[in-house]
């Protein structure tokens, strides 16, 4: 068997697989350390203007070497990939122990939250806001330590910047003040999410949970939910303090820290010693001659989905009939399919979480391309599709569905309930409704 090396580490099976990265375990043969390592290709990440974002991405986990945050170790490349390295993980996500549990108990959903405020506290002394804090970014290490991974939508504000402006993150742990789209502070969103997480830690389920994302925007500005009566009177009164809608008199981390339920049993975590933060590897990985001029600035505070082209057109209509784009008849759903909006593309793309989290489904977005994963409907195999947004015409923008895992039938399925769910956002051609009616005209004169 050929034995397949990056630099020094032997490069094993595939452990996971994201829409722009598949992640490779491997071993350092130096050291013989387990590692995980994900692997991006270069023209990908160039064609989708990624390049600024994966950079801060990288220099942000560079910076927040704390025990509760995944390690980063290092970044290599070849001609064709980049190759990021960090610390392998073992336990899972967070939220598959929530899934798989149920609530958890008032000593472990404590502990996972100490540990989640001591490692948001680091981040945010480094001047580093999450924004998108929830138990899917949460890991578990082989001791059953947190782990805050998944720093893709995180922020580094500018010198003399102190409101952050994009609407980002996860609707359901979104604060208030992130919605209303006047300007927020990171840290205080944050910890928002954080009480967020915590409820559902102890409760098993979200505080605010409603389909329409009408309902949902005006549960969370009102703060508008109550603990089951399971929670611990200290428990709910912590909660209470850090659910505040109004960002100006929400608990803060510092008070959070003097918080008597907070303290029980609290063990402070022990920080590693000082290390320099050098960025020379990633300098290396991006500032190549090759790739000066495609170094586009991405990633940024406004960016939009992939503009398609007449060629691109011609190529997903899969020949030169573009009427195919447009149809989602029974027949056209086979392994991929599209559907047509004129809603803002944020629109579509909250919307389109909202709905497969209520399906039951995990969401994982990067620049307006989603993937939905979970088990079947039998519980015994995994299902994966990927979702992504093009703008077609100014007013008018095309979402791509594909199976990346699961059979067929099960994606058909899953393709009709979902669009089921996403009629108020889904452009039809303006005679589809009128033909509708003449063929139940017809079907009754029969």
């Amino acid at each position: 068997m050929v034995v397949r090396k990056v630099g020094k580490y032997e490069v094993g099976r595939t452990i996971g697989e994201g829409t722009f990265a598949k992640v490779k375990f491997a071993q350092n043969t130096e050291t013989g350390e387990s590692v995980a390592m994900k692997v991006l290709d270069r023209n990908t990440i160039i064609k989708h203007k990624m390049i600024e974002q994966i950079k801060r991405e990288i220099s942000i986990m560079k910076l927040v070497r704390h025990p509760y945050v995944v390690r980063l170790h290092e970044v290599l490349a070849s001609r064709t990939k980049i190759y990021i390295i960090l610390e392998y993980i073992t336990g899972g996500e967070l939220f598959d122990k929530i899934i798989h549990q149920g609530r958890l108990s008032e000593a472990e959903s404590q502990r996972y939250f100490q540990q989640l405020i001591d490692g948001v506290d680091y981040c945010h002394s480094k001047g580093v806001y999450h924004r998108d804090l929830k138990p899917e970014n949460l890991l578990l290490d082989s001791l059953g330590n947190l782990k805050i991974s998944d720093f893709g939508l995180s922020a580094l504000p500018e010198q003399g910047v102190s409101l952050l402006r994009t609407t980002c993150g996860t609707p359901n742990y979104v604060a208030p003040e992130v919605l209303s789209h006047k300007g927020y502070d990171g840290a205080v969103a944050d910890v928002w999410s954080c009480g967020v997480i915590l409820y559902v830690l102890m409760a098993g389920y979200l505080p605010f949970d409603e389909l329409d994302l009408t309902t949902l925007y005006s549960k969370i500005e009102k703060a508008e939910f109550s603990c089951p009566s399971w929670f611990p009177v200290a428990a709910k009164s912590l909660i209470h303090r850090i659910l505040d809608p109004n960002p100006e008199t929400r608990i803060t981390i510092e008070q959070i820290r003097n918080d008597e339920w907070f303290n029980k049993d609290y063990v402070p975590v022990r920080l590693l010693e000082y290390e320099d933060v050098n960025l020379d590897d990633l300098n290396a990985v991006f500032d190549d001659d090759e790739e000066q001029g495609a170094n586009e600035p991405c990633g940024n505070e406004d960016a939009g989905p992939l503009i398609l082209n007449a060629f691109d057109l011609i190529i997903l209509s899969q020949g030169l009939n573009l009427a195919s784009l447009f149809d989602r008849g029974q027949d056209s759903v086979k392994h991929q399919t599209r559907f047509v909006t004129q809603k803002p593309a944020k629109v579509v793309l909250t919307s389109m979480e909202v709905v497969a989290q209520s399906m039951g489904f995990k969401t994982h977005i990067r620049n307006f391309k989603m993937r939905v994963e979970g088990l079947s409907a039998n519980k015994d195999s995994h299902f994966s599709v990927i979702l992504e947004i093009f703008e077609v015409a100014p007013t008018f923008l095309m979402v791509d569905i594909q199976k990346a895992a699961g059979d067929a039938s099960e994606y058909l399925k899953f393709y009709k309930n979902f669009c089921g769910n996403l009629e108020d956002i889904i452009w039809k051609l303006p005679n589809e409704s009128c033909k509708s009616r003449i063929s139940k005209t017809k079907s009754k004169k029969r």
